[in-house]
């Protein structure tokens, strides 16, 4: 059974660090795409991070600098290690995953805007940064 299962949130504080973590299972995770997504309360989702097989990543401009993606194909991990948090990253955080994408096709969309090249999505995991 293909899953994607999402840990690691919570509640930090601005300027803190929270690291997540993304366990998939039915699948081998190093001939896939794989990617962070965020939603706010009242707001679409937007994408947060991507990488692909071949180990290329892009982020959204919001995060760049201060987040980054990473995966441990031997363990079919996908982590997001994010630093200096903002109350605005406030969001349901879910990774994504699509066998075969390249960042080029990633990049006509933008990293923002790539949710619909994605097919496999976890269920999600809260972080919530308090000013």
């Amino acid at each position: 059974q293909v899953q994607l299962v999402e840990s690691g949130g919570g509640s930090v504080q601005s300027g803190g660090s929270l690291r997540l973590s993304c366990a998939a299972s039915g699948f081998s995770t190093s001939v896939y795409a794989l990617a962070w997504f965020r939603q706010a309360p009242g707001k679409e989702r937007e994408g947060v991070a991507v990488i692909d097989s071949d180990g290329s990543t892009d982020y959204a401009d919001s995060v760049k600098g201060r987040f980054t993606i990473s995966q441990d194909n031997a363990k079919n991990t996908l982590f997001l290690q994010m630093n200096s948090l903002k109350p605005e990253d406030t969001a349901m955080y879910y990774c994504a995953a699509n066998y075969h994408l390249s960042m080029t096709t990633v990049r006509v969309l933008g990293v923002l805007r790539s949710a619909p090249l994605f097919a496999m999505w976890g269920q999600g995991t809260q972080v919530t940064v308090s000013s």
